[in-house]
């Protein structure tokens, strides 16, 4: 079985007719392949099995290493993984655009070549199983059973984030390779109501200096910092320390990289100002944003909602150019 035959496989079980709900009346077809990791799983019934205190739709083999896959229709995996990308209290359309996006994710990274598709961490999409299903999302997913968001003839290779603070990235901008057309960041006002819209963090001096040691060892003590070659999304792509012993130019990237997401929410630093006051001092940082930004704002989305959008308008425009369709 070739790719193309592949996906055709598991986007015709999940376009098949099914009871609301059900995942398991789905027609036959090649089932999703999502790597649980090593530990013990029993079967329960034909429909479902226990891993790790979890319960988990479909059935599970295993791997050579003793690693666990679960094999689940491509529907009742999205039933697990909606609620855990987007909070099952938002708005219908931004669940909908959010189940349209999972899945046309899936579709565009499945592979016949590998032993399994996915992983069931954010390095994919969060997946738990049945305990993290709700009827607000499950709802969502058969609202837009089978609908992906195309571009040209294949699948959108798609992103999406936490909040944007307001301007959403390009693709290239933040990975570098090719750009997409309809991904390039489009200003964003809708995610001003997340806690993520504007942050400022206070770094001491000797964290910095300690994270970025081998970047600054000739800088001596900083001073100042400037923020230079901003993108377009108002991004910088370099910090320049300022220093006793000369100034140090570091990539955005790296410093963020350094210091950890949980100290630099995002890219979209918009000031940093040094206090040199006696005991080390320290370093604040204004910016905006959570996570890289490429794609769809979750947090833009529900605002897009709340202001009246439905699921196939918050698409189009965070993916200008695409279309949402049945595959």
């Amino acid at each position: 079985m070739n790719r193309e035959q592949f996906l055709a496989s598991i986007a015709a079980a999940a376009i098949a007719p099914q009871a609301i709900g059900d995942p398991e009346t789905a027609a036959p077809g090649q089932a999703l392949r999502v790597l649980l990791g090593r530990g013990r799983a029993q079967q329960i019934d034909g429909q479902s099995f226990e891993f790790e205190g979890r319960t988990y739709r479909g059935s599970f083999s295993a791997l050579p290493d003793g690693s666990i896959v679960n094999l689940v229709p491509l529907e009742a995996y999205l039933y697990s993984v909606v609620p855990r990308e987007m909070p099952r209290s938002w708005p219908a359309a931004a669940l909908q655009a959010q189940a349209i996006l999972a899945r046309t994710y899936v579709l565009g990274r499945s592979s016949p070549l590998r032993e399994y598709d996915l992983v069931p961490s954010e390095a994919d999409q969060v997946y738990t199983g049945v305990d993290a299903e709700h009827p607000e999302t499950s709802g969502a997913v058969d609202a837009t059973r089978g609908s992906v968001l195309r571009y040209g003839g294949g699948f959108a290779s798609i992103s999406y984030s936490s909040c944007c603070g307001g301007h959403t990235e390009s693709n290239a901008d933040a990975w570098g390779g090719k750009p997409l057309p309809y991904c390039k960041g489009v200003p964003c006002t809708y995610c001003s109501q997340s806690p993520w819209y504007s942050w400022s963090k206070t770094i001491e001096m000797a964290q910095l200096e300690r994270a970025l040691q081998e970047q600054l060892s000739s800088a001596g003590s900083i001073a100042g910092v400037q923020l230079e070659q901003p993108d377009g999304s108002g991004r910088p792509r370099t910090w320049t320390f300022i220093g006793s012993g000369g100034t140090i130019e570091v990539n955005a990237k790296d410093v963020r990289r350094t210091l950890g997401s949980r100290v630099l929410p995002s890219l979209l630093v918009r000031s940093v100002a040094i206090d040199v006051a006696a005991g080390g001092g320290s370093m604040t940082v204004q910016g905006g944003g959570l996570g890289h930004g490429v794609g769809l704002c979750q947090w833009g989305a529900r605002g897009m909602a709340l202001a009246g959008a439905q699921c196939r308008a918050i698409l189009a425009y965070y993916f200008p150019g695409t279309v949402s369709a049945n595959d």
